[in-house]
């Protein structure tokens, strides 16, 4: 059995984007004419529409990696299926690809899959999947030390078959695609990333989650101290603890198709700090508590006690990020009751402790 790690995050169209994906830090030397360790070789596949954020959010967090640690510590490439030139993203900004898919070689330190999406029903999206890509990843990732995917870019994974019994992330609006396309992959549409295969196979959820995950790589390889400083020059943190959601609840949650169980998580969050018990939800909704959690749960994908208990911990997180408040008076304005209550439901939703999560993720006076 594999081990798992989960850790639960402007261009003007027509724009180019060249010569930074394969750029040194200035007055970096060459890593064999100084006899220090070889840069870690990063080879990110692009393509037509490719997620542009997915791209240059990674290869950010290693060029400035390079500059904390004073050396060129990771030399990034992007590769294309059609050979050197321009790729143009799906922000319509066009990227500058280094080499072909056919000149990568062996020698990859870290193969990084981005991803694509096509418009899907009810203004959502579908993982797009490109067969020449897929069989590239195929064919790269075993001679590859490390391959992670960013966004959909997991559903190249899965397709290739890298993920076959193992877990995985993605993106949240994709994540019901990957699994049903996909049963043998266990898909959590809930951490940020998941580290699986004994940290050889890495999968990052949506968007800005690329920085964390590319921030826990650069942990791994040159130690948290740099992660950190990288972070810091990102003016971010380090990593969401593990367990983290990778979205909030109001986020998680797409509006239901009964207007009454939109209208009721709307009054629940107006009053987290009263008595939300089911039984007291039904009668405001008139229906018998058992008839109630059957709705509720077909329309949230939610228990009403499950739901509460997270949206009360997003109001606890936003007030422990935010202010310097007691635990005891965070717990009473999120309707937690008592600190205790807090520390458990931290536990069980979060893995970590509000005092941990205060630490990491204080942003200011309140």
């Amino acid at each position: 059995m594999s081990e798992t790690t989960s850790a639960t995050a402007p261009g003007t169209a027509g724009a180019t984007a060249t010569g930074t994906a394969g750029a040194t830090a200035p007055g970096t030397a060459d890593a064999t004419a100084t006899g220090a360790r070889p840069a870690h070789r990063v080879v990110v596949a692009v393509f037509p529409d490719v997620d542009l954020l997915d791209v240059t959010g990674p290869a950010e967090v290693f060029a400035l990696a390079n500059r904390e640690s004073g050396g060129e510590r990771y030399r990034v490439r992007l590769a294309a299926p059609g050979g050197a030139g321009e790729v143009r993203t799906s922000a319509g900004v066009r990227l500058l690809a280094d080499l072909g898919f056919d000149e990568v070689g062996a020698d990859v330190d870290t193969l990084l899959v981005p991803g694509a999406v096509d418009p899907g029903e009810n203004g959502g999206v579908v993982a797009r999947l490109d067969p020449e890509v897929v069989r590239w990843v195929r064919e790269t990732a075993p001679h590859a030390r490390r391959v992670a995917s960013v966004c959909v870019g997991a559903h190249v994974l899965a397709a290739a078959g890298l993920l076959d019994g193992k877990s995985a992330t993605t993106h949240w609006s994709t994540a019901a695609q990957l699994a049903a396309d996909h049963p043998e992959v266990t898909v959590d549409p809930d951490p940020i990333f998941v580290r699986t295969d004994r940290g050889r196979l890495w999968t990052g959820a949506g968007i800005s989650a690329c920085l964390d995950l590319s921030l826990a790589l650069v942990a791994e390889d040159l130690g948290e101290e740099t992660a950190l400083a990288v972070a810091r020059q990102l003016v971010m943190y380090l990593k969401r603890q593990g367990g983290q959601s990778q979205f909030s609840v109001p986020l998680s949650r797409p509006a239901a198709g009964r207007r009454d169980i939109d209208e009721l998580r709307l009054w629940i969050a107006d009053h987290l700090d009263e008595d939300l018990s089911a039984e007291r939800l039904a009668g405001r909704m008139c229906l018998s508590e058992r008839h109630f959690a059957r709705v509720f749960a077909q329309e949230t994908g939610s228990s009403p006690a499950a739901y509460v208990e997270a949206a009360r911990i997003e109001v606890a997180r936003r007030h422990l990020e935010t202010s310097d408040a007691p635990l005891a008076e965070v717990a009473a304005r999120a309707g937690l009751g008592s600190v205790e209550t807090l520390h458990r439901a931290f536990r069980r939703q979060l893995a970590t402790t509000p005092a941990a999560y205060r630490r990491r993720f204080r942003t200011g006076a309140g």
